[in-house]
């Protein structure tokens, strides 16, 4: 199932990397982030390398919402509260600037990418939630003045109370990154596709980045891999857990509304509006959940099409497809440094959901530490801060879920059998006291895997959904035939003949 955007608009392709390579700077991950670093660092004169395991921009990037905002969900209320006003500014601050940076790049550079300005709103159809959107609009006055509390909007229900920001924007972020990747092409970027960095060393000065065959020796690496890789030292896999939600894309037969929604209380629903071959469709998100729970059509993709058909009755479904996002235990992304002991490597992870913005911030913060500069907002994002967690039950929630995944889950016995898995279904069965994870096809072919994420060995979920192999501790993903589409995990899983 692919989304609009990479139905729609198609990107270069480039090579594999297929001889050693060396440069000033190799990023890791050709995602908006990455793409965002190569742009940046080749403007200011770097020589860079930038690699990517699939094709460019074809994982979370690719399937994003592309809500261009400041406006993350309730957060400022949250940060005001937990580190102060000057902190919670920044955090604005930083935000709203990547909103302008990011016109400023579009216009810059004429890249046709259908970027809208949009007002965004948050709101909720709740009474139980109107003191939480009173606590978010009286947190603003002294953050985002200009935010403006109301009580109706366009969106074909009632709301209670919601808080709009002027000002923000959407686009077609698959057209956003062919226009960088012109521009980067043209800085002499050293791009490589169907490349995977699979470890880093350090040499010297130097660090050596291995990949299938070939190496790649740069002074300074950036790891954009939306879920970082290398486990230790950064340990980011303790600090985070994933996301997943879902989207479809609906001709509605009517005219739609203008602005960026989504709602406070559970289940999340997101809306926005995107152009397809010149028609207005809407997208509706949302239905978000911890990646690796076991998860069906039906608690998914079926929930939206109700919701659609509920407001829009005449309503056609074109698009389906679901992504993933990197959640932070204290709501703050990491930007910076990997480790305080590998100088020179650097990290942007945790975007929140909000990864169009936070890929910005990150790109600039990045950036300027790599070209010695102070940047302001450095201090709100740090990498390596070792703050007290905020969120204890997150905490103790994942504490549970893998050592349950480890350990409990896999002692577990199994009573599925084949016989029992319906075709176009999959789930795990136990044949001579081992666990295999089964797909059954349409025409009855069976596909069987060892079910053990190659990440950190947890035990893996059947997602129905989206008919893939899901890691309930770290969130990799394998399709059903085993091959690993999303880190990090970076190996497939092992085939087992039944």
């Amino acid at each position: 199932m692919n989304s609009l955007w990479l139905e729609e608009s198609q990107i270069k392709r480039f090579s594999k990397l297929e001889k050693d390579e060396h440069g000033e700077v190799c990023i890791i991950g050709a995602g908006i982030f990455g793409i965002s670093m190569a742009y940046y660092l080749s403007q200011n004169g770097f020589d860079v390398i930038l690699i990517e395991r699939d094709k460019i921009a074809s994982k979370v990037t690719g399937h994003t919402t592309a809500k261009i905002t400041s406006q993350h969900g309730l957060i400022y209320h949250y940060l005001l509260n937990q580190y102060g006003i000057d902190f919670a500014k920044k955090y604005f601050n930083a935000n709203q600037r990547a909103v302008e940076e990011i016109e400023k790049i579009i216009k810059g550079n004429n890249i046709e990418c259908d970027f809208e300005k949009q007002n965004s709103y948050v709101y909720t159809t709740n009474e139980a939630e109107i003191e939480k959107i009173e606590e978010e609009i009286e947190a603003l006055n002294n953050i985002n003045p200009d935010a403006k509390l109301i009580n109706k909007s366009q969106l074909p229900f009632s709301i209670i109370r919601g808080i709009e920001f002027e000002n923000q924007a959407q686009f077609n972020p698959i057209k956003y990154i062919k226009g960088l990747v012109n521009k980067i092409e043209k800085n002499k970027v050293k791009i490589f596709e169907n490349t995977t960095c699979f470890d880093i060393k350090q040499e010297n000065n130097e660090y050596i980045c291995y990949t299938q065959n070939n190496t790649i020796k740069s002074k300074i690496v950036v790891i954009a891999t939306h879920y970082p890789f290398l486990n230790i030292p950064g340990m980011y896999f303790a600090k985070m857990y994933q996301s997943s939600s879902y989207v479809i894309g609906v001709d509605t037969k009517t005219e739609l509304f203008s602005g960026m929604y989504i709602n406070i209380q559970s289940p999340i629903y997101s809306f926005r509006t995107a152009i397809d071959n010149k028609n207005r469709i809407l997208l509706l998100g949302g239905l978000d959940h911890k990646t690796g729970e076991n998860i069906t059509y039906q608690d998914s993709y079926a929930k939206l099409e109700q919701k659609a058909k509920q407001w829009y009755p005449n309503s056609e479904v074109k698009y389906y497809w679901s992504t993933r996002d990197c959640i932070t235990l204290d709501k703050i992304p990491y930007i910076g440094e990997f480790s305080n002991v590998l100088p020179n490597i650097y990290v942007g992870t945790g975007f929140n959901k909000w990864g169009m913005t936070s890929s910005n911030v990150a790109a600039r913060i990045i950036t300027d530490k790599i070209m010695k500069k102070e940047n302001e907002y450095e201090d709100v994002f740090k990498s390596t801060r070792v703050n007290p967690i905020v969120n204890k039950d997150e905490v103790k929630n994942m504490v549970v879920q893998t050592a349950k995944s480890l350990v409990v889950d896999k002692l577990k016995k199994e009573e599925n059998s084949i016989e029992n898995i319906k075709k176009e279904s999959g789930g795990i069965i136990e044949k001579n006291g081992e666990k295999i994870g089964v797909y059954k096809d349409i025409e009855g072919n069976i596909y069987a895997v060892k079910p053990i994420c190659t990440h950190l060995g947890c035990l893996l979920n059947w997602n129905a959904a989206d008919k893939t192999w899901d890691c309930p501790c770290h969130a990799s993903r394998f399709d059903y035939k085993g091959k690993n589409i999303y880190n990090p995990a970076l190996k497939d899983l092992e085939k087992i003949e039944i």
